[in-house]
């Protein structure tokens, strides 16, 4: 049994390491397909010009080729970039973007989703609104609330064109008044609820208000008992 093991050894090595190889050789050219989470980026967007639309930051892929050259794609080595240069505000789409997709030759993509992807671009527009204070509960009894004002009372916006049309005041957060009996200030945060804009600069403002005592009335200042 040894003996015909060992009859011929050289050959049946080299017939065994051609096998090997064969079947490497048949794996690596072997074709899958990979699913991949490919990011989304654009570039050169106009400097007055900004996206103002709900755009996927990434897109499914799936890729089909030679098993040798899957193995050798990594995540982070492949993107979908758009070029935004030279574009104007309105809607533009932009469709087969698997041509965008920066893959070694011998892949090619089997699904893409999205397949497209509209970007809507809008001049960056600043806007002036007043401050709304918000106001919560009742001083302590016998107290009234006087004068109240923010400083500053006025508050710039920036964003896209269309949004700012809508936006007329921003907010603070609820100031509660429950149980006070004096004046004070504060320094609160302004809200503002933009899906494409935001504050330019300040987001707090200063409330000072004002309490006071109610006076009485002359009839109860009056003593009652004779």
């Amino acid at each position: 049994m040894f003996k015909l093991i060992t009859e011929n050894w050289a050959l049946k090595l080299m017939s065994l390491v051609f096998a090997l190889m064969l079947w490497f050789f048949i794996m690596g050219e072997r074709r899958l397909e990979v699913n991949y989470r490919v990011p989304l980026e654009f570039q050169n967007l106009p400097r007055e010009l900004m996206v103002a639309n709900e755009i996927p930051s990434m897109v499914d892929v799936r890729i089909s080729g030679p098993r040798t050259l899957l193995m050798k794609v990594s995540p982070n080595d492949i993107s979908i970039t758009v070029d935004l240069t030279g574009l104007r505000p309105g809607l533009t789409s932009f469709r087969r973007l698997e041509e965008r997709l920066n893959l070694p030759s011998g892949l090619r993509v089997t699904r893409l989703s999205p397949s497209f992807v509209d970007v809507r671009l809008e001049r960056i527009q600043q806007k002036t609104v007043p401050v709304t204070i918000a106001l919560s509960g009742e001083p302590m009894s016998g107290f009234v609330v006087g004068s109240i004002r923010a400083i500053p009372d006025l508050i710039t916006i920036e964003g896209a064109e269309t949004e700012l049309k809508n936006v007329n005041d921003v907010s603070t957060d609820e100031v509660d008044l429950d149980g006070v009996n004096s004046s004070f200030s504060l320094i609160v945060p302004l809200q503002h609820r933009g899906n494409f804009s935001w504050f330019k600069d300040e987001r707090t403002t200063e409330i000072q208000v004002e309490i006071s005592a109610v006076e009485a009335a002359p009839e109860d200042q009056q003593n009652p008992v004779e």
